[in-house]
């Protein structure tokens, strides 16, 4: 059997091209990477995956023309109604990262109830990141570290990775071990930065809407096949 990632982070890309390929609106893709979304996660729990980081809506993301992005908060609403009690069926937890300042006061709540219901679940934690930016991410945890420092909470010299990473939106969640991006681009868009540092990055021409249980498991056995180093040189055999 395949070595199975403990942590496996997604950047969900092409709703929009797989519409466009299609002569269908936008909003037809999100709709469509929805589904995707579903598909995914049941395929994640199956194969023994324990943390799976969906990149969901970005803090870039809020600059898309306001019809858009109202549609995308409405489908998240949606998610939110609809799948939380199927998700606690099988056993999935709910996280959610990111600037909750941004989305409205019904979601949050929604988010709230969603990760309350779902908090002893223990078989697949599901975390969306949502208004997420890592760049923000990190000026938020150096600046809470500056206030902790300048109250003499904190001595400066103790300022290591670990202090940094205890800052993270991700705190308590082990960093990812194979990143995955969609529709043949090949960068990471601001995503789990300072996490993804030694992630095995995989990368698919498949646009998400059309990702499912055969493509996560391609990605895992190219995953079993990587040697990970950590920075250290190859032992001599």
């Amino acid at each position: 059997m395949s070595e199975v990632p403990t942590h496996v982070a997604i950047i969900m890309d092409g709703n929009g091209r797989w519409a466009q390929a299609r002569g269908l609106p936008r909003v037809a893709g999100h709709r469509q990477g929805a589904e995707a979304v579903r598909r995914t996660v049941r395929a994640a729990a199956d194969l023994g995956v324990r943390y799976l980081t969906l990149y969901s809506f970005s803090s870039e993301n809020w600059k898309r023309p306001m019809a858009e992005v109202e549609q995308l908060m409405e489908l998240l609403r949606r998610y939110l109604r609809s799948e939380i009690a199927e998700l606690y069926e099988q056993g999935v937890r709910l996280r959610v990262i990111g600037d909750r300042d941004r989305l409205a006061p019904d979601i949050v709540r929604l988010i709230d109830e969603a990760e309350s219901t779902t908090r002893d679940n223990d078989r697949l934690t599901l975390v969306m990141a949502l208004s997420y930016g890592s760049r923000q991410e990190m000026a938020a945890a150096a600046r809470a570290i500056a206030r902790e420092a300048a109250a003499g909470r904190l001595d400066p010299e103790a300022v290591d990775e670990d202090c940094f990473a205890s800052h993270l939106f991700t705190s308590d969640i082990p960093d990812p071990d194979l990143l995955i991006r969609t529709s043949g681009e090949m960068r990471v868009s601001n995503f789990l930065l300072w996490q993804l540092a030694y992630a095995e990055f995989v990368f698919t021409d498949r646009f998400w809407p059309d990702f499912g249980q055969t493509d996560l498991a391609a990605a895992v056995e190219e995953f079993s096949r990587r040697e990970r180093r950590y920075g250290a040189a190859v032992s001599a055999g």
